[in-house]
């Protein structure tokens, strides 16, 4: 017998403490199945693509409780569809986004809370800001009116063990006062909370495999 949505959701939600936000990463997956997942509770969902964002925004406008949190990279000229949309910014790695997303924000009369994305493997095909710069970068954005750093997000090398990544992290954001840590996904979210995740990004573990992706946003 096949697994529902709602049995994934509900055993993913188990392993997952009070003070640390689930957020259902639906990225290539259709509006019924983010549909599903709100009927079942889940109100975080994470998008990776702003066209493909923006086509599921305006198809489930309707659940007044969504809370759309973007995880995939950004490019200045999509930040102006997630202004004041969005309820969370995962993936601010320079100043320059840090800074059309104040602009834009502004605009719309709202504040941005965002977090820093940080290449704690150094990979050289990976975004995110190098550890080394991160100090500078947060005190850069913490100028920025209507932006407010929350903390930092990583996703650590393939194939290592997440934990002294995660430490790193955890590391780091203490000691620039941050309190939130988006760090872990379905292959190593309990580690992740075991290490001090304040935020888990969890997509296949919910939703199953995903499909392909037509067209980039």
């Amino acid at each position: 017998m096949t697994e529902t949505l709602a049995a994934r959701l509900a055993r993913v939600r188990a392993g997952i403490p009070p003070g640390v936000k689930l957020v259902a990463v639906s990225k290539s997956q259709p509006p019924e199945a983010i549909r599903e997942a709100y009927a079942a509770g889940q109100r975080a969902f994470g998008e990776n693509y702003v066209q493909e964002w923006r086509e599921k925004a305006e198809a489930l406008r309707d659940l007044g409780e969504l809370e759309w949190h973007f995880v995939g990279g950004l490019q200045t000229n999509k930040v102006k569809y997630l202004a004041g949309r969005v309820a969370l910014v995962h993936t601010v790695d320079r100043e320059e986004l840090g800074q059309e997303i104040s602009r834009r924000f502004e605009r719309k009369e709202a504040t941005a809370q965002v977090l820093v994305e940080v290449n704690v493997g150094r990979e050289a095909a990976k975004a995110g800001c190098d550890p080394d710069r991160v100090p500078d970068l947060v005190r850069s954005l913490r100028l920025l009116p209507r932006l407010s750093v929350e903390g930092l997000m990583c996703i650590p090398p393939e194939g290592l063990d997440p934990r002294p990544f995660f430490g790193a992290l955890r590391e780091l954001a203490r000691g620039l006062g941050l309190r939130e840590l988006s760090m872990g996904m379905s292959s190593d979210y309990p580690v992740a909370i075991e290490c001090g995740a304040t935020i888990v990004r969890v997509g296949t573990a919910i939703f199953g495999e995903r499909r392909p992706r037509a067209e980039a946003g």
